[in-house]
């Protein structure tokens, strides 16, 4: 599980994730949602590590940040690396093998099924760079695959790729809660959302709501978020010190 004592995420002493608590239930499936500059790719920073809190804390249930898989959003993936899509997916193994450790015929077996299972076979000696959008979301999801986390974070996996690519990766996420594996997913589709995650979060640079998304997911809590979003001073105060 992961537990949100008190957790104030920021940059430069500003605040953008303030004063959440709260538990994510080991095995559950949960959506974080929120406007534009809710905070929900700050809080996921936070949970992987990459961002350290400004105050409170973030308890990973005895995992290491090592063992969470993190998928950011595709703007922060560099498309023009030259590497290929098997070695792009390989790269999920580095938690067992290291940056430098070879690979085996068993861990190319792993791969290979990897590829498979979002539909990429064939592609294994394509560049990335030559992948649509939805063949580059097909690629990182088979390296979720790969890594075999039991905590899996993903910000916007669904953005700005077609429907059929969008049903075939939430079917893999899906899986995923079946294996009772940890999933949290930003998204702003709230369709998809009410139809395939049990737990939502509404996140405002505050929580909003937390809980089963039918009780979330109410037009007055969305007009909150909104109008929270609207009115936060990007100007405000610095919190008083970073957390140790």
């Amino acid at each position: 599980m992961l537990v949100f004592r008190d957790l104030t995420l920021g940059y430069d002493r500003h605040p953008a994730v303030h004063h959440l608590n709260g538990t994510v239930e080991e095995g559950s499936l949960t959506a974080v949602v929120g406007p534009n500059g809710a905070g929900k790719s700050t809080l996921f920073k936070g949970i992987v590590g990459a961002l350290k809190p400004l105050a409170g804390a973030i308890e990973r249930g005895g995992f290491a940040v090592r063992d969470i898989a993190y998928l950011p959003q595709a703007a922060e993936i560099d498309r023009s690396f030259p590497i290929n899509v098997y070695d792009m997916v390989a790269m999920g193994l580095w938690r067992t093998k290291g940056l430098f450790g070879s690979i085996g015929r068993n861990d190319s077996a792993v791969v290979e099924a990897g590829i498979a299972a979002v539909g990429l076979t064939g592609f294994e000696q394509r560049s990335i760079g030559t992948l649509s959008g939805g063949q580059m979301q097909r690629m990182l999801f088979a390296r979720l695959l790969v890594q075999d986390a039991r905590i899996i974070v993903l910000d916007e996996p669904f953005s700005a790729i077609d429907s059929k690519t969008v049903g075939d990766l939430m079917h893999l996420v899906r899986q995923w809660h079946r294996e009772r594996r940890t999933v949290l997913a930003a998204t702003h589709d709230i369709d998809l959302v009410r139809a395939n995650f049990p737990k939502t979060m509404l996140l405002a640079r505050e929580p909003v709501a937390w809980g089963a998304t039918r009780d979330v997911l109410t037009a007055e809590n969305l007009d909150q978020a909104r109008r929270m979003c609207e009115a936060f001073d990007e100007a405000a105060e610095a919190c008083a010190s970073a957390a140790a």
